[in-house]
C-alpha cells in the first residue's frame, strides 16, 4: 500500500501516493480500499462496525459498500493536505488529524469513527495498571491506587510487554502515544 495523505477537495476524497500522484478515490480502487479496510477492522473495530450498520443499506453492491466504508473513515479522520506527518504510514500506521466538522461535539459517532479508539488487545484490567504506569506512578502506588498487590501490578506489566512485544517503559510510552491509547 506504501505512504498515503489523504484530503478533501471539493468534498470529494483524494489521495496523495508516495510517487507523487493525486487521485480522487473511487470505488474502483480495490486494491486501496481493501488495504485500508483490513486495517480499520483490525485495529478499530468499533469504528467498522459503526460504519457497516452505517451503510448497511448498500451492502448489496459490496464493492461501493466497501468504497463507503473507507471514505467515511478516511473523511472524519484524515481531512487535510499537510506536510507535517503521513495519514497513513508504509508500516500500515494512521496519524489521525483533527477534522474540520460541522458535527463536532454532537456527532454520535465521534470517537467512535472520528478519532476512534484503537484496538489494543490488552485487557481492562492491563489497561488500567497501564495508564497509571504512563502517568509516572510506581508499582507500590498503583497497587494502592487499584487495591491490589504489587505483585498482581508487576505481573499485567509483564504480560502487556509480551502482548506488545516490548521490552521497557519507554517503549510502551511510544506505543501508547502513537496509538492515543489514553487520549
Amino acid at each position: 500500500m506504501g505512504e498515503l495523505e489523504f484530503y478533501i477537495y471539493e468534498s470529494e476524497l483524494w489521495c496523495k501516493y508516495a510517487d507523487g500522484r493525486n487521485e480522487v478515490v473511487t470505488e474502483n480502487d480495490t486494491e486501496l480500499i481493501q488495504s485500508l479496510l483490513e486495517l480499520i477492522r483490525e485495529h478499530y473495530p468499533d469504528a467498522y462496525k459503526a460504519l457497516q450498520k452505517e451503510y448497511q443499506k448498500s451492502a448489496s453492491n459490496v464493492r461501493y459498500y466497501q468504497f463507503l466504508i473507507v471514505r467515511r473513515f478516511c473523511k472524519c479522520n484524515f481531512g487535510k493536505l499537510d506536510t507535517t506527518k503521513l495519514d497513513v504510514e508504509a508500516s500500515g500506521r494512521f496519524n489521525f488529524e483533527k477534522v474540520d466538522c460541522p458535527l463536532r461535539g454532537e456527532c454520535k459517532f465521534e470517537g467512535v469513527i472520528c478519532f476512534p479508539a484503537f484496538n489494543t488487545r490488552l485487557s481492562e484490567a492491563e489497561l488500567r495498571v497501564m495508564r497509571l504506569v504512563y502517568e509516572g506512578k510506581s508499582k507500590e502506588d498503583i497497587a494502592e491506587q487499584l487495591y491490589c498487590s504489587p505483585h498482581t501490578v508487576k505481573n499485567h506489566i509483564k504480560s502487556v510487554y509480551c502482548k506488545l512485544g516490548i521490552h521497557e517503559k519507554s517503549e510502551f510510552i511510544q506505543y501508547a502515544n502513537r496509538n492515543n491509547l489514553f487520549s
